[in-house]
């Protein structure tokens, strides 16, 4: 006979496992929505073909030397600084970008497909500012940096540490990349993004990644990612070129990204900036083609439109979603793999603004199907500050979307359907053994929005949202385990970082030259 004792301990601990935290990555999305595609076939070619006509007769200027050489021993018409690209070779190109590929991750189990119904959630990057765990905005730290990693680590829906989600101001520029990288490598072992700040820095990010995973390993295996953003209209730099290069000759992803900003940067309508935005990324992604056939690319872009009253950027607003539908249509004409923005809204404060903003970008991406969703947890205040609060209920609401994509389970219907007649007209199903096996995962739960009684609300301390998410994340900070990276490469790891940090004099200038 059991203990009394015994007994108690593992009812204790059966309640225990209820209520700890599941911090499990969700398996890359599967997306069974159907596409919202709001372009006919004809409209698609009419899209390509003024995109084309950009391309060869208008010209993308390359403002840099050892791209403008790559194009010339390319074929392709080089007057100056501009490239005049035929479109056969673009579709020559970019024929050779893989329609799909699989992340490798620190932890084998978390590796990730991207391509085709295949998707990720990556939290937000760059923010100059956080709101903190007591939502006070400030200038973010190294620390404020892995806290946000943790908490990417812990979040089931997010598929990614990213990289500087907020700036480590208390680090030199020239050596933040550094830092930022080795955060992203130590504090999860999910796949990362690598910093693009500069060509050296991104030569940094490659060598870290072959410490962290193998040379070899590398040339067959995408481990992280990069972003390159062009400067609309039509322009790529010198910094951005040099990056994609350190990337995409080593085999590894790079998001080519126009950077629109609707009725400033492009012209003031949705069907003309998208041509404009097309071509400007089948620029990029040729690009990385003749720097390396077959390498991995991503056709991306940042969207917003501009407000007309104060030319303040805008998210959230139905031509952004018009442009996602369109843009994602685009992309799958050319058989490549897509990003977007997630979760994007110019609120100062996470409050309603916040919320409408972010559940408008979300349900259209979702819908727009994209592959590579990116800026999917913390965005607020046009990307100025990263909410720790709204991070929280952005990566939940991730992961109902992850639900709502993954379509209806027909698995147990018979079963479900069999508890009709046992509970028969005017009973109830609450305590129908059906229910009882089904009830956490017939429906999604979710931790952070209170459904109860507003005499229980009260009755608990009248907690809002913004509260109860610090609260949750305090929580979660404090039940962090750290993925054990092993001691040999995490030593030459820290050896790399102290010598570069000798090498690249302190200094708060990207890092350029050393």
């Amino acid at each position: 006979m059991s203990h009394p004792r015994t007994r108690s301990g593992g009812r204790a601990h059966r309640r225990a496992l209820r209520s700890a935290p599941n911090v499990a990555m969700l398996p890359g999305l599967a997306n069974t929505l159907p596409w919202c595609e709001i372009m006919d076939g004809s409209q698609v070619e009419r899209i390509d073909a003024a995109s084309m006509d950009i391309l060869e007769n208008v010209g993308v200027v390359f403002r840099d030397d050892i791209a403008l050489a790559d194009w010339k021993a390319a074929g392709a018409k080089v007057d100056g600084d501009t490239v005049f690209l035929d479109r056969g070779l673009v579709r020559d190109l970019i024929a050779t970008i893989p329609s799909d590929f699989t992340y490798h991750a620190r932890d084998p189990k978390k590796n990730v497909r991207l391509g085709g119904r295949h998707s990720i959630f990556v939290p937000m990057t760059g923010a100059p500012f956080l709101r903190d765990l007591d939502d006070v905005r400030r200038n973010p730290t190294l620390d404020d940096l892995a806290m946000f990693h943790k908490l990417s680590h812990m979040m089931p829906a997010l598929h990614s540490s990213a990289h500087h989600i907020v700036e480590p101001y208390d680090h030199p520029i020239s050596h933040r990349h550094l830092r930022i990288t080795y955060s992203s490598m130590k504090y999860s072992d999910k796949t990362f993004m690598g910093m693009t700040t500069s060509p050296k820095n991104a030569e940094d990010v490659m060598d870290m990644c072959a410490i962290l995973f193998g040379d070899d390993f590398m040339e067959d295996h995408p481990v992280t990612t990069g972003n390159c953003n062009g400067n609309s209209p039509l322009v790529w730099d010198e910094t951005m070129l040099g990056a994609m290069r350190a990337f995409s000759r080593r085999n590894q992803p790079v998001l080519c990204s126009p950077f629109v900003l609707g009725g400033a940067n492009t012209p003031a309508s949705v069907a003309a900036s998208v041509a404009q935005l097309n071509a400007e990324a089948l620029s990029a992604l040729a690009y990385t083609q003749v720097i390396r056939r077959g390498a991995p690319a991503i056709y991306g872009h940042y969207l917003s439109t501009v407000s007309m009253k104060s030319g303040a950027p805008m998210a959230g607003t139905p031509e952004i979603s018009m442009m996602n539908f369109m843009i994602g249509q685009m992309a799958r004409h050319y058989g490549v793999p897509w990003r977007t923005s997630n979760t994007l809204g110019g609120a100062k404060t996470f409050d309603a603004q916040a919320g409408y903003e972010s559940a408008t970008t979300l349900s259209a991406v979702m819908h727009a199907g994209a592959n590579y969703i990116w800026h999917s947890a913390g965005w607020n205040e046009a990307g100025m500050h990263c909410s720790t609060a709204k991070f929280i209920v952005d990566a939940e609401q991730c992961a109902m979307a992850y639900r709502m994509a993954q379509g209806v389970q027909w698995d147990d219907f018979d079963a479900a359907l069999a508890a009709v007649p046992d509970v028969g007209p005017g009973g109830h199903y609450l305590g129908h053994p059906h229910t009882q096996d089904n009830f956490q995962s017939a429906f999604f739960m979710p931790e952070l929005f209170d459904n109860n009684s507003i005499e229980q609300w009260q009755a608990e301390g009248g907690k809002e949202i913004t509260e109860r998410a610090l609260i949750h994340a305090r929580s979660l900070l404090g039940t962090y385990e750290e993925p054990a990276l092993d001691p040999a490469k995490d030593e030459a790891l820290r050896d790399y970082i102290a010598r570069r940090e000798r090498e690249i004099p302190a200094a708060d200038a990207l890092n350029q030259d050393h």
